[in-house]
């Protein structure tokens, strides 16, 4: 199919179904209960960029960034001038000879994942599943697989659900500081379709002034936009992802006819299919309503009245594997998890794997340490809704995208989660006498009828009046994750 026949098609779809591409008729569009009750997924940044492993996933714009320094001088010093070794040239050397899709899943689910979300396409332009209209994927070339097919068929298997991300909106200038100096960037050469379009001014140059607070001004080419459309709508049609996760740059205003036409296309096509889908986003690239926001390794300040979701990494210094990457405790991923889903939120967890395919020694404990905190305390995870307030205690995450940090949560910091009557209170550093002060009968009017802890522990006995509820605990919590007290409501 052309682009040209797929764009008659995405009109012919929107017609005919309930979607229309405008704000009002996507406003109709829900939350999937499966990704709400879900609340945990994995995210999984893997590709070229896991070969070099230095600096992080932009190493295919930053090798080319000459006055930037770090990235450029190392590849300059060990793989040599990008004009003979170029990006391209790490393709051969993407093997992934460990990769087991079985063995990942099943990672996953053990970690108490309830939906998986590979990076089907980064910035640098190299797609990781089978397509018709990118000749550099990895079917073709490098693993010679189809990693985003293979992932699909074992989450159906496992009974995971199935999600992609794409990040192509950017490659439009992705690799253009390669075209300020000699590199193997060349339009003449037969490569270039990799790299093209390459666009350069000096507002999407080094600094990128126009990524986020200018969406005015350097927008992409008519032509880039409905290719990339095109190409969206592709993988939607082959690999039906129950979520389409998009990257930054589409908040710029030249992208809004073509979102709000994905998503119609998108929306009306899973109709066809019997199913529940969405759209992920950053910023203001949808109207509020109509997809799910996602804040980027941040949060949300509060209970927030749309189901929304914070993405983030377990790596700190980048989201593909690093050689000399720092790794997140399971603490602060799973006090992240709880705080996170207390605002009607939920976690995109990032992994990095390495070329070869396999799992990093610290992800790996961070995954398997999480999903046995889960089969203890999943309970006040899943399947919940926010409490009338969030929180109690003065510590709490900032708000706002790339505002994550260590929180240092002692024994009066709680999160709260509501599900069927009963109420969670997760005690973020756990005591063995716990003490919450919002919980008192003159403000909430509860009445108690009774109080467990999830897990082996149990509790001696509690009283509830205008002080607060106070907790005994008959032993000493045995673990420095938080624990879970179920409130059961009279």
């Amino acid at each position: 199919m052309t682009v040209n026949d797929y764009l008659k098609q995405i009109d012919d779809v929107i017609a005919k179904g309930k979607y229309k591409d405008n704000w009002q008729s996507l406003a109709n569009h829900k939350t999937p209960e499966w990704y709400y009750n879900g609340k945990f997924g994995i995210f999984i940044h893997w590709g070229i960029y896991s070969v070099p492993a230095f600096g992080n996933e932009w190493y295919s714009r930053n090798m080319y960034m000459k006055d930037r320094g770090y990235e450029y001088e190392h590849h300059i010093k060990t793989y040599g001038d990008p004009k003979d070794f170029g990006y391209k040239d790490f393709i051969p050397m993407f093997k992934a000879e460990k990769f087991d899709a079985e063995k990942w899943i099943k990672t996953f689910k053990d970690a108490g994942a309830k939906f998986v979300m590979p990076v089907c396409e980064h910035h640098d332009g190299f797609a990781m599943y089978d397509t018709e209209f990118n000749r550099w994927n990895a079917k073709n070339m490098g693993p010679c697989r189809d990693v985003a097919g293979e992932l699909k068929a074992e989450c159906e298997k496992q009974g995971l659900v199935f999600c992609a991300s794409t990040h192509r909106a950017e490659h439009y200038f992705f690799m253009n500081m390669g075209r300020t100096f000699e590199s193997d960037i060349d339009p003449n050469a037969e490569w270039f379709d990799f790299y093209a379009p390459a666009y350069y001014e000096d507002k999407l140059g080094e600094t990128m002034t126009a990524t986020c607070d200018i969406v005015d001004e350097v927008g992409a080419s008519k032509e880039w936009l409905e290719d990339w459309m095109v190409r969206t709508c592709e993988l939607i049609d082959k690999y039906q992802p129950k979520i389409i996760y998009f990257d930054w740059w589409i908040q710029n205003k030249c992208f809004k006819p073509y979102l709000k036409k994905i998503a119609a296309y998108y929306y009306n096509r899973a109709d066809e299919w019997g199913e529940e889908v969405t759209i992920d986003y950053k910023h203001n690239a949808f109207a509020l309503g109509t997809a799910t926001l996602d804040i980027e390794r941040g949060a949300l300040g509060d209970i927030f009245p749309y189901p929304w979701q914070t993405d983030t990494a377990i790596g700190k210094k980048s989201w593909g594997y690093r050689k000399d990457n720092t790794y997140k405790s399971t603490y602060e991923v799973a006090t992240t998890l709880i705080d996170v889903v207390s605002k009607n939120g939920m976690l995109l967890l990032n992994i990095g794997p390495k070329a070869d395919g396999t799992f990093t020694d610290e992800e790996t404990a961070v995954l398997k340490e999480l999903g046995e905190w889960l089969k203890i305390n999943g309970e006040g995870i899943y399947e919940t809704v926010p409490y009338k307030f969030y929180k109690e205690g003065e510590n709490e995450v900032a708000s706002g995208m790339f505002s994550e940090g260590e929180v240092e949560y002692n024994e009066h910091d709680f999160r709260f989660t509501y599900k069927n009557g009963t109420l969670y209170a997760f005690q973020m550093n756990p005591s063995k006498s716990i003490k919450i002060n919002s919980l008192y009968t003159d403000r909430c009017g509860i009445c108690i009828e009774n109080i467990s802890v999830l897990g082996d522990n149990e509790v001696e006995c509690f009283v509830c009046n205008k002080d607060g509820l106070s907790i005994e605990l008959k032993d000493e919590p045995n673990t420095d994750l938080p624990i879970c007290i179920k409130i059961e409501l009279e």
